[in-house]
């Protein structure tokens, strides 16, 4: 870890990054990287030994664009998308953002109940799918998306009319746009759990991403060269990283089914100098003889304890840079490179950064004094245009201009932010927002459950974990609806990472006098969650 970073002030640093002539869309920066670096590597999708250069990726996502185009998709047209860590993924997106048009990522980990939801909100006219996923979509009781505006890629669906090989093969690979695309065209409806409910498709513009990869370019205090990409494409994680590669003529690497315990042995095997670690759970696996012994410069950190950064530097050898961020407003904080070793241990999340305007806000929306906690509001021109078709969350979540982030911080007075707590209701797994009302929705739909709440446990692993109380109808036990049963319906209808770990059966809960569940009531019964709760992952009660 001990390299060069750069010393620069978080002002300077801001004004360069927004100083810069960016190209306004996607597409525009594909073709400035080419320009640039068009010989050197852009892709390596290393577990299928698939490697592209920026030259080649734009070609291929030119070519698939009219392919795309000569089915009948324009710019406008929302494309989903249900496929694995394929290099197919990322070029389906560069030849959306050369249309004009919208793609919709979906979990790969979504059940049906939740595939149906996300393509029925999103207004998805077209599905580009992963043939190894067909069998979920045809499990679907309502076709959203019919068989003919489906694209199948891969070899083991020969019933469809549209199969990506071959549209791909037969179109042309010089592409001129039908219509002009512009940085406030919508290029993403990516779905995120939000503050409450179901999952929320954020209206994310060619803005947003050519935004995104510029400030976290500039924030990483050195250049980059190779960077791993450990998570799915479905995520904007990775759709971040490839945009920040265009902006430094990076090269991405992608495993095809990312793994924690494979993680520092890809970022070892391929040289990576670059990647990012959600809630330090690399950290948590057994330490390893070679971890040190990698190529890695800086490594973002998302809610690392500051108790484990110095621990956490030692052992991989790396300098760790806390980000702050959501898919709302992508990157917003930054810890400057430079200033990393003197916070060792202070819990800050950094500064401003670029393209971010930040405000600590009271309940009312004003500012409050320094040093006071408030909620953390964001403006600017890199942040979501709205949450798609969702008016009512729209004026929650938004305040004179300003995005509120659900977030409690306070600013020192250097400028430092840290953060205080969490307005959201809402389990953070792995990385994953879990939205509690949702979980609840589907355990009352069971007809033995009275009322369910949702709440966070605190595990050391990957940060929080789901626990259920479940509050039985009159007369019933816990031998009428196992613990079991309920995970069984649970798994039927959630995500897996949704699915609770944790069930306690309560007689009744504790509300307020419009018959909302106090959940802090109920959080504060007990130092210890887990004590008197079913535990699936251990099969014992606590």
């Amino acid at each position: 870890m001990f390299i060069d970073f750069e010393t620069i002030a978080p002002e300077a640093l801001r004004a360069r990054a927004e100083g810069e002539n960016l190209p306004p869309t996607l597409g525009a920066l594909l073709d400035r990287t080419v320009e640039r670096h068009g010989d050197q590597p852009a892709l390596d999708f290393f577990d299928d030994g698939k490697r592209l250069t920026w030259r080649e990726l734009r070609a291929a996502s030119d070519r698939a664009a009219n392919a795309l185009r000569g089915i009948g998709i324009k710019k406008g047209t929302h494309v989903a998308a249900l496929m694995s860590n394929v290099i197919e993924f990322p070029i389906l997106w560069l030849a959306l953002a050369r249309l004009g048009a919208v793609l919709v990522p979906i979990n790969t980990g979504y059940t049906a109940r939740e595939i149906t939801y996300a393509l029925e909100d999103s207004d998805a006219r077209y599905l580009v799918i992963h043939d190894e996923l067909l069998p979920l979509f045809e499990s679907l009781d309502d076709k959203i998306v019919p068989p003919e505006r489906l694209v199948v890629l891969g070899a083991r669906a020969p019933g469809y009319p549209h199969q990506w090989a071959s549209l791909v093969a037969e179109a042309d690979e010089a592409f001129t746009p039908s219509e002009p695309v512009g940085p406030d065209d919508l290029l993403n409806i990516q779905y995120t759990s939000g503050t409450t409910g179901f999952p929320k498709g954020c209206m994310l513009p060619h803005r947003y991403w050519v935004a995104i990869g510029q400030s976290c370019a500039a924030s990483y205090g050195t250049h980059v060269d190779r960077v791993y990409g450990g998570f799915n494409f479905f995520y904007m994680i990775c759709q971040r990283f490839l945009a920040h590669c265009m902006i430094q003529g990076s090269a991405l690497f992608v495993p095809r089914k990312p793994a924690i315990r494979d993680f520092m042995a890809h970022v070892r095997a391929h040289n990576c100098d670059y990647t990012s670690v959600f809630e330090s759970s690399v950290f948590k696996y057994a330490p390893h003889p070679d971890d040190p012994k990698s190529r890695l410069k800086v490594v973002n950190t998302f809610g690392l304890a500051k108790d484990c950064h110095a621990d956490f530097q030692r052992r991989f050898d790396v300098l760790a840079q806390e980000f702050y961020g959501m898919t709302e407003v992508g990157l917003v904080l930054y810890m400057p490179a430079h200033e990393v070793m003197g916070m060792i241990g202070k819990g800050s999340c950094g500064v401003e950064a670029p393209f971010a305007r930040l405000m600590i806000a009271d309940e009312n929306g004003r500012p409050v004094k320094q040093g006071e906690p408030g909620e953390l509001c964001v403006k600017g021109p890199a942040i979501l245009k709205g949450y798609y078709k969702k008016p009512e969350a729209n004026a929650e979540s938004f305040r004179d201009g300003w995005f509120r982030t659900g977030d409690m911080f306070r600013q020192d007075e250097r400028g430092f932010f840290y953060i205080v707590g969490r307005f959201k209701d809402m389990v953070r797994r792995s990385g994953e927002n879990i939205a509690a009302r949702e979980v609840e929705t589907v355990l009352r739909t069971l007809p033995q459950v009275q009322d369910a709440a949702v709440v966070p446990v605190p595990d050391d692993f990957r940060g929080e974990e789901v626990k259920a109380y479940i509050a039985l109808m009159p007369g019933l036990t816990r031998d009428d609806l196992t613990p079991e049963q309920i995970a069984s319906h649970c798994e039927a209808r959630l995500a897996r990472f949704k699915v609770p770990r944790y069930i306690e059966y309560k007689d009744s809960f504790p509300r307020t006098e419009s018959g909302r569940v106090q959940k802090k009531k109920l959080v504060a019964e007990k130092t210890d969650l887990r004590v008197g709760a079913f535990d699936r992952q251990d099969g014992v009660w606590r």
